[in-house]
């Protein structure tokens, strides 16, 4: 077993025993770590309450070359999360950054472009800079394109012709994104999208702008892009995010 350092924001914390627990934590050198953390549930010991929800940490783990448990040896407190004037919309923002971190990833396949979107995303929702909304629509465009699962926002995904320039325009939740007239026939699961929606997608998921911060969205324009990435997550991983009940007030 090697000993290993490694940034991490904590995922899950389940009680294994009256002194230790299993955690699920998501660093930015290994990807998802599962590991056994002995004496954590101690008053004092090598985590030093470090393991809270969301929290972000060093940690120092033995990594097995098994299926078993990696061991965590040592965590130390970077940052906790504090949701916004206690704001409980805010912590249940932070809740689904983590539920989307654990079930969108694989264990040891790190992408450390999510680890700081996912950090910034926290942040965000710690110090109120923007909008719950935008902060969690921003963070789940970013981690599908992160991972690979980004939606074609900008060409037929069957084609790859320009997107439409009409007033509304067809999006295919299976096929994986904008769908022009010609490839629209015989796909299922489609849904019509403003031409309006489209550009807050598209403007939310350029890694390169910062734009998305100060751009408002319609209450009505919210709640279409709201219903169609809630669809898109629940086919991707194949139910409803739990967190999704807790969040329905980001739509209106």
């Amino acid at each position: 077993m090697s000993a290993e350092k490694a940034t991490a924001l904590v995922l899950r914390v389940v009680e294994f025993s009256e002194t230790s627990c299993v955690v699920t934590l998501f660093t930015r050198e290994f990807g998802k770590v599962r590991g056994l953390a002995k004496g954590a549930r101690r008053l004092k010991g090598p985590f030093e309450s470090a393991l809270d929800l969301l929290s972000l940490c060093r940690i120092v783990f033995l990594r097995k070359s098994s299926e078993a448990l990696d061991l965590l040896t040592e965590a130390k407190l970077q940052r906790r999360f504090r949701a916004a004037a206690r704001d409980l919309t805010s912590l249940y923002a932070g809740y689904y950054v983590a539920e989307l971190l654990n079930e969108l990833t694989d264990d040891a396949d790190p992408h450390p472009e999510l680890f700081d979107a996912a950090c910034e995303t926290l942040l965000g929702l710690s110090r109120g800079d923007s909008t719950v909304a935008g902060l969690v629509l921003r963070f789940e465009l970013m981690a599908l394109r992160a991972l690979g699962h980004l939606p074609s926002l900008d060409a037929c995904v069957e084609c790859g012709a320009a997107a439409p320039a009409t007033p509304r325009v067809a999006f295919g939740l299976l096929a994986g994104g904008v769908l022009c007239a010609r490839c629209r026939p015989g796909k299922k699961q489609v849904v019509s999208l403003r031409v309006e929606s489209l550009r807050i997608l598209q403007q939310f998921s350029d890694p390169r702008s910062e734009t998305w911060r100060q751009a408002p969205i319609d209450r009505a324009l919210r709640g279409e892009v709201r219903g169609m990435l809630n669809q898109y997550l629940c086919n991707l991983l194949g139910r409803r995010p739990r967190m999704h009940g807790y969040l329905g007030i980001l739509a209106s």
